[in-house]
């Protein structure tokens, strides 16, 4: 039985990171932490477990042995050391941090003190994001020559529990907005679909709508629309918003020398490839996760089962590296109009 602590008791710990610990019979939630400490009582009544008065008590309780971070984007770094540092393996919510190098001191510390850093890309996870990955694998579209990747919906203010504290927007507390909300999970995604890693990236990011309690535009972006070109030689579009008044869009094409493969574009069936020779393949797969339609992520029992196998996780944070690097490249190519390059 892993011994597990949670800092942060908000939408993320309380929509996926406490229930599936509780539903892993390997996991046991051995403690909690949240800013408020109200909300922090509850939570453990609900979970039969200890509220701390700190999230330093938590780590320094010696029978915890891994720790789930749940806060805002800011605070990522310093409790992720800190954890690490306590002896404390890591699974940390994205984005991984805030600057680059706090994210490559985050991947040193953990080889420092060897132990496990898992950061929270739920996508690569997603039934039909793990069947395509076989399918390409196969050759079943050919070469990829290019792509498009888009995450959008109506933004974070359904997706807070506190209505009047909206971190999201704040860049104090979030440093970014819909680019490493969103994009993040899609620029790892098509790394992870493709094989291939982003090696340049133009960009525009900015903010088109969303505005404060005051009615001004906030702090952070509500879209971004990069340009990437991959290090195998193709080329596509990813596309965060925060401005999709309607339904969700969690979808991705890919465009092969021997067909088109569609991933969560159709209602019934969340793989679909059209052939070159007009022959269509259809393959039903569970329905993408939304923020109104919460389905078991698989971070979790991936995380576990690391932890109880004592292997490195798919999604270390050593591997979403050159995700922030191409975020942190893609901030710098909208703020200068110019491709920025990505070692």
């Amino acid at each position: 039985m892993i011994e597990i602590g949670i800092i942060g008791c908000g939408k993320i710990a309380q929509i996926r990171h406490l229930p599936e610990y509780a539903a892993n019979k390997d996991a046991h939630i051995a403690g909690i932490f949240d800013l408020s400490n109200s909300r922090a009582q509850e939570v453990a009544k609900v979970y039969q477990t200890k509220a701390y008065a700190t999230y330093k008590e938590l780590l320094e309780d010696p029978k915890i042995e891994a720790v789930s971070i749940c806060t805002s984007n800011a605070t990522h770094y310093e409790m992720t050391v800190e954890a690490l540092r306590a002896g404390k393996h890591v699974l940390c919510e994205k984005p991984m941090a805030v600057t680059l190098e706090q994210c490559s001191s985050m991947v040193k510390v953990a080889e420092e003190t060897n132990k496990y850093l898992m950061i929270g890309h739920n996508q690569r996870l997603a039934k039909a994001h793990t069947h395509a990955k076989e399918l390409i694998e196969k050759g079943e579209i050919g070469k990829i020559l290019t792509f498009r990747t888009s995450f959008g919906h109506s933004g974070p203010e359904t997706w807070i529990i506190d209505e009047k504290n909206n971190w999201f927007f704040d860049k104090k507390s979030a440093a970014f907005g819909a680019m490493a909300d969103l994009g993040i999970h899609k620029t790892d995604l098509i790394q992870y679909l493709t094989g291939q890693k982003v090696s340049e990236v133009s960009a525009y990011i900015g903010t088109l709508d969303k505005k404060d309690s005051n009615e001004d535009l906030i702090s952070v972006d509500d879209n971004a629309i990069c340009i990437y070109k991959m290090d195998g030689g193709c080329v596509g579009t990813m596309t965060a918003s925060w401005t999709y008044y309607g339904s969700e869009d969690n979808s991705t094409t890919l465009y092969g020398t021997k067909g088109i493969m569609h991933l969560y574009e159709n209602p019934e069936y969340s793989i679909v490839i059209k052939k070159r020779d007009g022959t269509q393949i259809f393959y039903k797969e569970e329905n993408i996760q939304t923020n109104s339609n919460q389905t078991k992520s698989g971070i979790i029992d991936l995380w576990v089962d690391c932890l109880k196998e004592q292997k490195e996780p798919e999604i270390s944070g050593k591997e979403v590296l050159h995700a922030m690097k191409v975020i942190f490249a893609a901030e710098e190519a909208a703020r200068t109009g110019k491709t920025v390059l990505i070692e």
